[in-house]
């Protein structure tokens, strides 16, 4: 391989203004340097070509437990976990993943540390320290992570299908790793984890198998001078690629043509239907399986998915290529299955292969082909920037897969029509070659396995071909047919000129029926918008039942629109219809040239809105398991629920929706759609490539369907019924705790949500908040997760609610109970307090300086500049100029004021100080949670037992929407 710059042409999006290079340093590490002078983030990912597939037999994770590691220190930076403070500290955040093939590095950080930051980067490929102390605590984390997952149905039902593969072939390997994998079976062998550890580093990471992404916006000779004095030092021994040939499924050893029936964790039906597959990676400019997901996975009338719908069996199917590699691969087609269709699972199977029959039979359709092809251009070539760490991911994970010229495409552009190839794929989607996995509760007690590392319950039998054609035969014959031609493909692709410079959202028109807020692009020049409508309808909010049947009406509406709509989704025009606490909202992003059509068909949808009695119970049905499944969400995700119930004024619990709901049925909610849209208010927001009178016509149109006419749908609101977010008012000087075993019984996960609340939006007390909680955030997980490992997830945020700002502590274990972490936060804060006083003059002001660049990051697209608008709306604050006015407070603050700020508000024992402690007890801690309810409360603590009696007693924060009337024209 040539050293030194190599001049390849990189395809990249037409619009794109970033200027990319190709060089190999001597120790034959390829890197792509990209330079982009609008940039505030700089960034670099390094991909290493060694993943689990390369764990040693008998220490299973060892691969992840290495990507742990290399976190903690180097040789060059021996101080533990200083890469990681550097980083946070100077506004940036860092991560890494293992996948089977490869283990991925990456971060990102305010420009003017980008150096140094990369310095400590390299030394991970370099030099690491991997000390025997840290060696051991880190395989904690590890385990922490697995016991996350363990009662995760995605990482189960994924697990149990590696289970039923061939043992030889490292697909069949678990890959996370667990304290038995990495401590107690390498003890009881004799063997030393760290050797291994370093043996592992040792043999696999070379240079020659690692790429490097580097974003910056400093000029390509600059990046290409940093890149090759800080990385050119990383080993190369030359070896040669690790490759795990074959497939890891074969007719010879029973994998496949079996049935497989497995109890899930949460409630559902689910069929997973998979083929293995030759590699699509080796045609990737034809894009056999885009071309063969894009058809049996299509939702458009005539389709698989149509008619599972249309008979009540399924509610979500999707198809595509899961795991693959260059050497193997799987088809996927994941049913999500209604009750009446987990009883038809062998007509559901026998119409999937009808379906693929009718494809067989039709032949390779050039004009789908090149439809698909059009939109997949589109797609590429006008594509929003995302953020540079997500960015340098993608490519880097490419780097390992793709020739130079395709490292920024992949396989986005299936351009060569080759059917021959096509049909080579689809006759791989046979009878003889499917593994039919079968998800239900309904199997409890009936199976007779169970998968060793996850404990999923499972039984297994064979099944023919000439079952599955008997099932083909006795499916309902129903008409399966090919697509139309979608009409939603953008022809106009222009960039109209915005009449004005206009830096935020102005207020374009207001009546008694709406307000229409209006920010033209004048950044991202991209023939995209984004509309927002939110529909304030008083009567949706009344009880659990009104709560329950507006959210039934949005879900139904999404169901009604799918067949028409799926077309514009395709097309890269998406819509979105969801429950608010006010009634409902319609989102719509993407391509503006057809956007008025999507809107006025959704705004006839619910003009006219009828319920459908056998999609009602459909969707009734979809909705009761999602509240039954609530019980099966992590811990740490319960306990912020129940911050945010505690918090959040007129907010129901699931309990009681759930309550409500099987006793509601089609004549509730038919009576209930007219009443809740007889008043509204709509508050809109249109952005993007739209011109202001195209934004005035659109509003306009939908006031004179909901308003005007000889018989209008709908009255304004009276000043009375404007519906407000409140927040309860934490009393100073007190803490309020409330415990609650976990909902789930088998889950040994505790978790802690320790908030602190501060105060109401105001720009001063803001940046006091936001610097703590930059200087805090590292310290804190340093010292809880890495120093006394108290859990995988460990975090420290700011929240805000409407507008009321605090920051919390956010802790998941099962090493300890959620008692025993609050004394831990306590601790730590007691211990942050010296380091606080410590900080220097020049520590304080890079901190300042770093969050000074983080707020003046610029929006990378639309939809993200939209939704920063559209929060200031929501929340009723309106401070369009945030960014620019806590900057400005920023530059005057003190580190004294800091001080002050942390005393009064954060400390332990401060006079001002409100906390509440959200506590969720896992199985292992249920002695201390009982223990807990007979123990004196302490002073200045309240117990909260009745979250609605707690609420219904106190104070209520005012609000910033303060109706029609709040803003003046």
């Amino acid at each position: 391989m040539a050293v030194g710059r190599e001049d390849v042409e990189i395809l990249k999006p037409r619009i794109d203004k970033r200027e990319y290079r190709r060089i190999v340093l001597r120790n034959s590490l390829q890197v792509l340097l990209i330079s982009d002078l609008d940039t505030d983030k700089c960034a670099a990912s390094m991909n290493v070509g060694v993943g689990s597939f390369c764990d040693p037999d008998g220490l299973e994770g060892l691969a992840h437990f290495l990507e742990h590691m290399l976190f903690y220190a180097s040789e060059k930076y021996p101080l533990e976990d200083s890469y990681s403070k550097y980083i946070t500290e100077h506004g940036g955040s860092t991560n890494a993943f293992t996948a089977s093939e490869m283990t991925n590095y990456y971060f990102d950080v305010n420009s003017d540390c980008f150096e140094e930051a990369l310095d400590r980067f390299a030394q991970f490929f370099i030099k690491p320290l991997m000390s025997a102390d840290a060696t051991m605590r880190e395989i904690k984390a590890v385990d922490s992570e697995n016991q996350k997952n363990l009662l995760s149905d995605a990482w189960r039902m994924n697990q149990l299908q590696k289970h039923l593969s061939l043992e030889s072939h490292p697909y069949h390997k678990f890959s996370t790793g667990n304290w038995d994998t990495l401590d107690v079976r390498p003890k009881a062998k004799g063997v030393d984890i760290r050797q291994e550890l370093l043996k592992f580093y040792e043999d696999k990471y070379s240079a020659n198998h690692m790429h490097l992404v580097v974003y910056s916006k400093e000029s390509l000779d600059k990046i290409q001078c940093l890149v090759e004095d800080k990385f050119q030092e990383i080993r190369n021994s030359d070896r040669s690629r690790f490759q795990f040939p074959g497939q890891p499924c074969t007719s010879e050893h029973l994998q496949l043509q079996i049935l497989v029936r497995a109890v899930p964790i949460k409630q559902g039906h689910k069929l997973r239907i998979v083929w293995p597959i030759t590699p699509s990676i080796l045609h990737y400019k034809e894009g056999p399986c885009r071309y063969l997901g894009h058809l049996i996975g299509h939702e458009g009338e005539g389709s698989v998915f149509y008619v599972l719908k249309k008979l009540g069996w399924a509610t979500g199917l999707f198809a595509g290529e899961g795991e693959w590699t260059s050497e193997f691969s799987f088809f996927n087609v994941v049913i999500d299955l209604t009750d009446a269709g987990q009883d038809r699972m062998q007509d559901i199977v026998g119409l999937l292969f009808k379906y693929i029959q009718l494809l067989q039979q039709s032949g390779v359709c050039k004009w789908i082909f090149d439809e698909l092809s059009a939109v997949c251009e589109t797609g590429f070539h006008y594509q929003d920037k995302i953020s540079p760490i997500d960015y340098v991911v993608n490519i880097s994970s490419n780097m390992q897969i793709y020739p130079p010229k395709d490292w920024l495409v992949g396989s986005l552009l299936p351009l060569d029509f080759n059917p021959a190839i096509i049909q080579k794929i689809l006759n791989e989607l046979s009878p003889e070659n499917v593994r039919i996995f079968w998800e239900s509760k309904k199997f409890e007690g009936l199976t007779d396995k169970v998968e060793p590392w996850y404990g999923t319950a499972y039984s297994i039998e064979k099944v023919s071909s000439s079952t599955i054609q008997a099932w083909m035969s006795s499916a309902p014959n129903e008409n399966l047919h090919l697509p139309a031609p979608n009409v939603f493909i953008p022809k106009d692709l222009s960039i109209k000129n915005a009449q004005e410079e206009v830096k935020f959202p102005v207020l374009l028109r207001k009546s008694s029926y709406s307000k229409l807020w209006y920010k033209p692009d004048t950044v991202f020049s991209t023939p995209k918008a984004y509309v927002k409508i939110d529909f304030n309808c008083p009567h949706a909010g009344n009880s659990p039942e009104t709560e329950v049947l507006a959210d039934l009406f949005a879900q139904l509406l999404v169901d009604y629109l799918n067949e028409y709509a799926y077309y514009a989704r395709v097309a890269g025009l998406l819509y979105g219809i969801s429950h608010t606490d006010s009634g409902f909202e319609v989102t719509l992003v993407g391509y503006n040239h057809k956007l008025k059509i999507l809107l006025e068909t959704i705004i006839d949808k619910i003009v006219k809105f009828e319920v459908k009695p056998d999609r009602f119970s459909v969707i009734k049905e979809m909705v009761i398991k999602d509240y039954q499944n609530f019980k099966f969400q992590q811990p740490y995700q319960q306990a912020m629920y129940y911050c945010s119930l505690i918090l959040k004024d007129q907010t129901r619990s699931w309990v009681e929706r759930l309550d409500v709901l099987p006793h509601l049925n089609v004549e509730d909610l038919t009576k209930f759609a007219p009443m809740m849209l007889s008043q509204a208010f709509l508050e809109c927001y249109i952005a993007g490539n739209i011109e202001r009178e195209e934004a005035e016509t659109m509003v306009q149109h939908v006031e004179d369907v909901f308003f005007k006419g000889p018989n209008p749908i709908c009255r304004p609101l009276f000043p009375s019924q404007f519906l407000t977010n409140r927040v309860v008012k934490l009393e100073r000087g007190m803490n309020y705790c409330y415990s609650k075993e976990g909902l789930n019984p088998s889950d040994e996960n505790s978790a802690l949500v320790h908030y602190i609340q501060v105060h109401q939006d105001d720009f001063i007390l803001n940046v006091k908040l936001q610097l703590f909680a930059l200087v805090a955030k590292q310290p804190a997980f340093h010292e809880l997760r890495s120093v006394e490992q108290l859990g995988y997830i460990t975090v420290l945020m700011q929240r805000n609610d409407s507008g009321i700002c605090g920051v919390q502590f956010i802790i998941q274990s099962t090493v300890k109970g959620p008692a025993h972490i609050d004394s831990r936060v306590e601790a730590f804060l007691k211990m942050f307090e010296s380091k606080l006083y410590e900080m220097t003059n020049d520590e304080f002001k890079s901190n300042v300086n770093a969050l000074i660049d983080m707020k003046l990051e610029k929006h990378k697209n639309l939809r993200e500049e939209s939704r920063f608008y559209w929060r200031e709306i929501t929340d009723g604050t309106l401070k369009f100029d945030r960014r620019e006015a806590e900057v400005a407070a920023l530059k005057k603050l003190t580190q004294q004021e800091l001080i002050e700020f942390f005393n009064e508000n954060v400390k332990v024992g401060a006079t001002r100080k409100k906390t509440l402690s959200v506590q969720v007890h896992g199985n292992q801690h249920l002695a201390e949670y009982h223990s807990q309810k007979s123990e004196a409360v302490k002073p200045n603590t309240i117990q909260i037992d009745d979250i609605f009696s707690f609420r219904r007693s106190q104070p209520l924060y005012g609000s910033f929407r303060g109706g029609i009337g709040h803003v003046k024209l």
